[in-house]
């Protein structure tokens, strides 16, 4: 598989977190603070079988969004890699620390408009160890929800308001299909 180079690429706008990019006619989105644009999204059930899911305000929406945690690889370190940036960002969002982290599956959130490239982790052995809600003002919400109910109370939120981010139903799949580290 090839990567585009930096030749012809013409940047158009760079922020602190994104910059905007131009080749030919193509123009498209870059994280700026993370490794190769990746970003972990953890799948994670208690052991009480709830799904664990945070709710934030997301400023480019302008409304409220569900979510499973989720965060940048590398993104304030510099070693960082997807299973230290997946236990951190569990530990920050929800309070819920993994004992054991295992790489599913990784791809482009859109590949059309960003570099951005999701990998989902399925963190097992999860014991509580704080209230998460996140740091540096973030204000999150945790919801932990049986793993049954979960599809009925995401449809309630999203009558209710919310925004649904779409790979949450990616991350349930992947629970359904390997519900305890063995292949269904």
């Amino acid at each position: 598989m090839s990567r585009r180079s930096e030749q012809d690429l013409e940047i158009l706008h760079e922020g602190k977190w994104l910059r905007l990019v131009k080749r030919g006619r193509w123009e498209w989105c870059e994280r700026t603070h993370s490794r190769e644009g990746l970003a972990v999204l953890v799948v994670a059930v208690t052991p009480e079988g709830k799904v664990l899911f945070v709710e934030q305000h997301r400023e480019a929406l302008g409304a409220p969004a569900i979510e499973m945690p989720a965060g940048l690889v590398g993104d304030d370190h510099d070693d960082d890699t997807i299973e230290r940036a997946a236990h951190r960002e569990l530990i920050e969002e929800t309070g819920w620390e993994p004992g054991r982290l295992e790489v599913l599956l990784a791809g482009p959130t859109t590949a059309g408009m960003s570099n951005e490239r999701i990998v989902f982790v399925r963190a097992r052995e999860l014991r509580q160890v704080g209230q998460g809600g996140g740091v540096g003002g973030e204000q999150i919400t945790v919801h932990a929800v049986p793993y049954r109910d979960a599809p009925a109370w995401l449809m309630q939120k999203h009558a209710e308001g919310y925004e649904l981010d779409l790979k949450l139903w990616a991350g349930l799949w992947m629970i359904e299909r390997n519900p305890d580290g063995t292949p269904a």
